[in-house]
Parts: structure tokens; sequence; C-alpha cells
């Protein structure tokens, strides 16, 4: 088959440039506002027309066009992205786009700005190449994504014209040891709380430990109970509502090889968890769902001997089919509970969401998949999913509609670390991806 339109990547370069220059840090609303204007014009700028929908936190930004056939496609992106951190750590400045053999590096460059570039100007090939799209599009760029994604669930309720298609795709993901990206069938669910110890009203000296209760050792002794050094997450009924792989998903991850020395070199790890490797390592990842603890610290921070006035810890969960974030919260509450911790507080934090799932032999995600022979020289392989979490149940339950996501990163990506980056043709090969995509959706009889 051969491409009846092809990405420029001096524009997509130039289009990096732009997008990297933005500086988007997750949570920063007054920058993030800013940055939904720029991505406002770079949309309209490619043939959509756009809307920018304010909320409470950064803006949503929705383009769309018609094209020849009725279908539409939804493609899910995000604009903001983790705090660069330290710039010594990083080798240039991070909001300059650098290219270095064969990479392009900057904030953003292979998670969010990196994949939406990458779409706008596969948008802008094919409008360029026919005058218009073989079938329509509807392009979502939101600045909270990283938060658990707040405010996406109420617009979609509210402005559900605005968002509708006949099917969901996204950029995110890992790769296999090849280095052939996966296509995921879908994403995880994501509840995120913090939970919270209190005694004293005031810091204490460390010598009335013999009377006075120390509330980092009793936010300790609640961690405990959530979680055993084997893994387990002991809340009760956690697993209950999950149901194991289908035939054919056993079928897939038997065979399934993650980029594992990809991994253990870029993150310098010596093994996985209880040594995993191979399929199984991968079954984990797909199957399991997860608690994760990303944050604890006492108020105030002190380097003295000392019983802080308060702990506090970040916990996430990641999500899968059949578990729902509220569930997991009130089970929580009841676990502590139990085991005579109530007095410790849990606030369940903005955002958050169900897991979304559509069968890995759904037309539409087989479509995914397929076209991937043209770009890669085979078929995508598909996982029901993977170790990470997007909103894409808003989508699916508001629309009754299926969805998909590719891979784009690599493990030396680096995508909440300094030095992030990715070889500039995988970007090319993600753009020329959805191209495919959308020619393959004007073809087929998927409905509309």
């Amino acid at each position: 088959m051969t491409e009846p339109a092809v990405i420029s990547t001096d524009q997509l370069i130039c289009d990096l440039e732009q997008l990297i220059r933005m500086v988007s840090s997750t949570g920063q609303t007054d920058e993030l506002r800013m940055v939904a204007v720029r991505i406002a014009a770079m949309m309209r700028s490619r043939g959509l027309k756009v809307e920018v929908r304010p909320t409470p936190g950064a803006p949503i930004v929705i383009g769309w066009r018609s094209g020849r056939r009725p279908f539409t496609l939804l493609l899910y992106h995000h604009y903001d992205t983790p705090s660069p951190g330290p710039w010594r750590a990083w080798l240039h400045d991070p909001f300059q786009l650098a290219e270095r053999d064969g990479m392009v590096y900057g904030r953003g460059v292979a998670d969010g700005k990196g994949p939406l570039a990458a779409h706008l100007n596969a948008i802008a090939a094919v409008i360029e190449a026919e005058g218009e799209l073989p079938c329509g599009v509807v392009v979502v760029a939101e600045g909270d994504y990283l938060i658990g994604s707040p405010y996406l669930g109420s617009l979609i309720a509210n402005c559900r014209a605005l968002f509708r298609a006949d099917a969901c795709l996204a950029s995110g993901g890992d790769r296999d040891a090849s280095g052939l990206p996966f296509c995921y069938s879908g994403v995880k669910g994501l509840v995120q709380l913090m939970l919270r110890s209190q005694e004293a009203q005031t810091v204490l000296p460390a010598g009335m430990a013999a009377s006075v209760p120390n509330p980092l050792w009793r936010l300790i002794w609640a961690l405990n109970q959530i979680k055993t050094d084997q893994e387990e997450i002991l809340i009760g009924g956690f697993y209950d509502t999950i149901e194991g792989p289908t035939t054919e998903e056993n079928r897939i991850l038997r065979t399934v090889l993650a980029d594992e020395a990809g991994r253990r070199g870029a993150w310098q790890v010596n093994q996985f968890l209880f040594g995993l490797t191979g399929a199984p390592l991968v079954r984990s990842e797909v199957t399991l769902p997860t608690c994760n603890i990303g944050m604890l610290h006492t108020e105030p921070v002190s380097d003295l001997p000392v019983i802080p006035r308060s702990a506090v810890a970040r916990l996430d969960f990641q999500l899968v089919p059949r578990q729902h974030p509220q569930e997991v919260v009130d089970a929580l509450q009841a676990h502590l509970a139990a085991k005579g911790l109530p007095d410790i507080l849990i606030e369940r934090l903005p955002g958050g969401y169900p897991p979304a799932q559509s069968p890995i032999d759904d037309p539409f995600v087989r479509l995914v998949s397929d076209v991937g022979r043209y770009i890669h020289g085979q078929p995508l392989t598909i996982l029901p999913r993977g170790p990470f979490t997007m909103p894409l149940f808003y989508f699916a339950e508001a629309f009754g509609i299926p969805v998909a996501s590719i891979g784009v990163a690599r493990p030396s990506s680096a995508i909440f670390g300094a030095n992030e980056c990715i070889p500039l043709p995988d970007l090319v090969r993600h753009g020329q991806h959805l191209i495919e995509v959308l020619y393959a959706c004007s073809a087929t009889t998927l409905s509309a």
C-alpha cells in the first residue's frame, strides 16, 4: 500500500520546537492557560475548528474537522508535563528542543507534546494531500492529565456534541522487546489519596516519645496494614470483583516479551519484583491492580530529633476492570477502622476514574493493530491494557465507543526524569500510523 500522505519531518521538528518552548508544568494553572491558547492556534493552523473550554484548572482544547465519511475518530492527548526538576541534571535547557544522534530531547517530547505534534502533522498531511480528511476527527488536549483529569468527565457530560465520536485512540504505553509499539484495547483506572495522621497540635521534643503518640509511627503502622512485603494488597474485598484474562488474552500473554534489557539499562535496576521476567512480567503488569506510595513526609519537615505534628502519605491505585475508585476508598476506610486505625484521615484527591476496556477482538482495535503492517512491517501486538492510566472511560461511557492506545515512549525516554528523549523516527512513525488509521476507518464497515 502506497502512502497517500506523508508527514514532513521538518514541519514536525518546527512544531516540536514551539511546543517544547511552552512551559506547561502540571498544576501551574496560569501557564497552562497560556499554553492552551497557543495549542488552539496550532490546531487551527492545521485545518481544525477549535474551541478552548475553561475549567477550574487547565483549559481543555477541542479541535475537530469532518471528513468524507460520517465516521469520527477521537484522539485523546494532554499538554501538561512533569516539572523538569533540577536543571543541572539536564544536558540542555529542558524547554528548548535539542537534536542529537537521531534523538530529540525536551520536556514532553516523548509523552504529551511529542505525540500531539505527530498527530497534528498527520492530520495536516492528509488535508494537504487530498484537501479533506477521509473521516472526521476530534482532537482533545487537556492540561490536567497528570493530576487525574478532574474536570474532563463533567465537561464531556455538559458538552456531549463537542466530543461525540465513533472510536477513541490515545497515545501511550510501552514497546515490546524488538521496539515495536504495543496496541492496547483498554487502560487502567486511577484513584489518588492522601492519608494523614495527626496527634499533638505542636511539635514536641523527641524525649516525649515515651508518653506522646508519634503520628509518623501511626501512619507507618497504617501503611503496613494496606500492603505486605509480598506486594499483596490487604484491603478487604479489593480483589473480589476482578476477572482473570480471557482465553485469547491468555494466549497472547504467554508469548509477549517486554523490553527488559532496555528497562534495566535505562532504569539501572538489577531485576524486577520477585525476579519476574519474560511473559510472567508482562502478565503481571497487564492483569494486576496496583497500590503505590509516591510521597511520605512530616509536617513540619525537620532534621531535628522531634515528634512531628502530623504525617502525610500520598497513595495511588491503578485499577483493572470491575474495580471502581470510590469503592476502593470506602473499602480502605473500613479496613483501617477494622484494624484499630479509625483516626487515620483519608482524603480522596480530585480526579481519578474507572478503567476502560474494549475486547481485544473489537474491529476498531484490530484495525489499529493491523495497519501497523504498513508502518512497522507487521501488525502491532494487542494487549488488554498496560502499566499506565488514562481517562478514556469518560469517552467510552458517554458514547459507547471502543478505545485503543498505541505505545510511544521507550524505557530510556525518562518521561518523568531529566533528559526526556525519543528517537525522531518514532514520532514520525506514530504520526504516519494515524494517517493509515484514518484511511482504514474510511474504507471499512466500522459503524458510524
